[in-house]
C-alpha cells in the first residue's frame, strides 16, 4: 500500500495539468477535482497537492484547503526533490503516506503531491489479507493432508504394507542372497528389460560391463524369456547354450492380480552338474573299492578258518605269513609315512580294488606327508585321486606286468601327487587331447570325462597336472597342488 501511494504520489505529481495550475492565480480550483477523482479511483484516504510552503491546493475537506500541511515529512520532497513513503499524524490522523515533488520546466521544485492511506485502514486491510490467505492456507492444508494419506494408502498398497526400515531389510537379504547362491539369476520386466543379475550369472556369461536396464536380448540373443513372458508357462531343466557354455535354466514368470510383469531365469554351468554327479560316482566307486576289499579279506579268513578246521596249521600259517609280508611294508608306509585320514582312506579302496583286479598296487617307500590343507576336501581328492588310479589301474588290465606305483609328497610349497603304470603308454594325439572334454582312449558312451574333471578340479585349487610317457612303458601323471590357496571367494 506504501507502494501503491509513491506510485499515485508520482503520477500526479507528473500530470501536466496540475503543473500548469500552479500558474493560476487559484490552483486549487483546478487541482481540487482531479485529486478528487483520482483518490475515489484508487481508495487513497486522501491526496493533498501543496505549494513549495507547504499550502495546501487539495484536500479531502475542501475547508482545510489554503491552510498548511500538517505531519513534517515535506522537506525530503522540496528541499532534496526526492520521492518516498513515510509514516506521519497528519490532520486526518496517523497514516501511511506516498511523498512526491513537482518540478517545474526548468527543474526547479514547485509542490508536494501526497498521497496517504490512514493506518487503521492498512491494519484492517492486512487482517482481511491474512484472514483470506488464513482461509486458503487451511483448505490447503486439508486437501494436502487427504491427498497425503490416500498417497501414503497407495503406496503401502503398493509396498504391501512394509515399513522403510523392513524393505532395507529385505533389500540387504536380498542382496547377501544372490551373492552366496551358486546358481545364475536375472530378472527382466515385462518389456525384456533386465531388472537384475547377481555374480552368478555375470561370471557364467563372462559380463563385466553394464546389463541392469539393458534389454535382454543384447546380452543373450537366444534368450527363451519372452516366450515365457508371452505364455506365463514355468518351464523348468531346459538344456540351452549361453555364451558358448551349455547350462541348465528353470524360467519362472512373475505375477502381479494376474498379469505377468516380469521373468525370472536361474540357470546352472553343466559342466558343475556333471562334475557333481562325478563326484558322486566317485564316492560310491569309493565305497564299492572298500566293499571289494571286505570281500576280500572275507573270502581269506574263510580259507585261513577251513585250514585251521582241517588241522593244515602249516600252511594256516603260511598263508597269514604271506598276507602279512605283502601289505606289511605298505600299511607302515600309508600309516607312519602318511599322516592325511582322507588320502589315508582312499588309497585304502584302491588297494582292495587293485587286488580285486590281480593288480600289484604299490606305495612308494620315500612317499611322507602330513596333514592336508582344508580346502582340499575329500570329494575333490575322490575327484582327483580316484579317476588317476582308476585309469591307472584300466591301462594295466591287459598288460603282462600288472604295476601301479603311487608317491605323495608334501616338501616344499606344493602337495605333489604321482601315479605310474605299466601300461601300453600315450599316444601323440592323446597326449595332446587327453584332459579335452569327452575325449578317451576307451570304446563305449559317457567315456571322456573323468581326466577333463580331475584337470578342472586341480585347477580350482590352483594347481597344474602333467603326464609323460615312462622309458619302460606306461604313463606316470604328476600333481601339484599349492598348500596355500589364493583368490578364495
Amino acid at each position: 500500500m506504501g507502494q501503491l501511494a509513491l506510485q499515485v504520489a508520482t503520477t500526479v505529481s507528473l500530470m501536466p495539468g496540475i503543473k500548469e495550475a500552479f500558474e493560476l492565480e487559484d490552483p486549487s480550483t483546478v487541482i481540487q477535482p482531479i485529486t478528487k477523482k483520482i483518490m475515489e479511483e484508487v481508495g487513497a484516504e486522501f491526496i493533498v497537492v501543496g505549494n513549495k510552503d507547504s499550502i495546501r491546493y487539495s484536500h479531502p475537506d475542501d475547508w482545510k484547503i489554503g491552510k498548511k500541511m500538517v505531519g513534517g515529512d515535506n522537506d525530503k520532497a522540496l528541499l532534496e526533490g526526492k520521492y518516498y513513503t513515510s509514516e506521519a499524524v497528519g490532520s486526518l490522523g496517523p497514516s501511511l503516506r506516498g511523498k512526491a515533488p513537482i518540478f517545474d520546466n526548468e527543474g526547479q521544485t514547485i509542490g508536494i503531491v501526497s498521497v496517504g492511506f490512514m493506518q487503521e485502514d492498512v491494519q484492517a486491510a492486512l487482517i482481511n489479507k491474512l484472514v483470506k490467505f488464513g482461509l486458503l492456507a487451511v483448505l490447503v492444508l486439508v486437501l494436502g493432508t487427504f491427498g497425503g494419506v490416500l498417497l501414503a494408502r497407495n503406496i503401502r498398497k503398493d509396498i504391501l504394507g512394509l515399513e522403510p526400515h523392513e524393505i532395507a531389510a529385505l533389500y540387504r537379504e536380498r542382496n547377501a542372497i544372490l551373492l552366496s547362491i551358486k546358481e545364475g539369476i536375472i530378472a527382466i520386466d515385462d518389456k525384456g528389460v533386465i531388472t537384475m543379475m547377481n555374480h552368478t550369472a555375470r561370471k557364467i556369461l563372462g559380463i563385466s560391463g553394464k546389463s541392469i536396464n539393458q534389454p535382454i536380448d543384447l546380452i543373450i540373443p537366444n534368450t527363451q524369456m519372452y516366450k515365457v513372458l508371452e505364455s506365463g508357462v514355468f518351464e523348468s531343466d531346459q538344456e540351452m547354450l549361453l555364451k558358448d557354455r551349455v547350462v541348465i535354466v528353470n524360467r519362472t514368470p512373475i505375477k502381479d492380480k494376474g498379469k505377468i510383469v516380469g521373468v525370472v531365469a536361474s540357470f546352472r554351468d553343466k559342466t558343475e552338474v556333471a562334475e557333481m554327479v562325478n563326484t558322486l560316482s566317485e564316492v560310491r566307486k569309493y565305497s564299492e573299492d572298500l566293499r571289494a576289499q571286505t570281500h576280500e579279506y572275507t573270502n581269506k579268513l574263510y580259507a585261513i578258518s577251513g585250514l585251521l578246521q582241517l588241522e593244515e596249521y602249516d600252511e594256516a600259517i603260511e598263508l597269514i605269513h604271506s598276507e602279512s609280508a605283502l601289505h606289511q611294508n605298505q600299511n607302515r608306509i600309508l600309516f607312519e609315512q602318511i599322516h592325511d585320514h582322507k588320502v589315508q582312506a582312499i588309497l585304502l579302496g584302491k588297494i582292495g580294488k587293485a587286488s580285486e583286479h590281480k593288480v600289484t598296487f604299490q606305495i612308494d617307500s620315500t612317499s611322507s606327508m602330513g596333514p592336508l590343507p582344508k580346502h582340499m576336501d575329500i570329494s575333490k581328492l575322490i575327484t582327483i585321486l580316484g579317476n588317476i588310479i582308476d585309469n591307472a589301474i584300466e591301462a594295466v588290465m591287459k598288460s603282462s606286468n600288472r604295476e601301479v606305483t603311487f608317491f605323495a609328497t608334501d616338501i616344499g610349497n606344493d602337495i605333489v601327487f604321482e601315479v605310474a603304470d605299466t601300461g601300453n603308454g600315450i599316444d601323440f594325439e592323446s597326449h595332446v587331447n587327453i584332459f579335452e572334454k569327452g575325449y578317451s582312449t576307451k570304446s563305449g558312451q559317457n567315456r571322456g570325462y573323468g581326466l577333463a574333471i580331475v584337470k578342472q578340479v586341480v585347477e580350482e585349487l590352483n594347481g597344474s597336472i602333467e603326464l609323460q610317457n615312462k622309458h619302460d612303458g606306461g604313463v606316470a601323471f604328476s600333481i601339484f597342488i599349492p598348500k596355500q590357496l589364493k583368490n578364495v571367494i
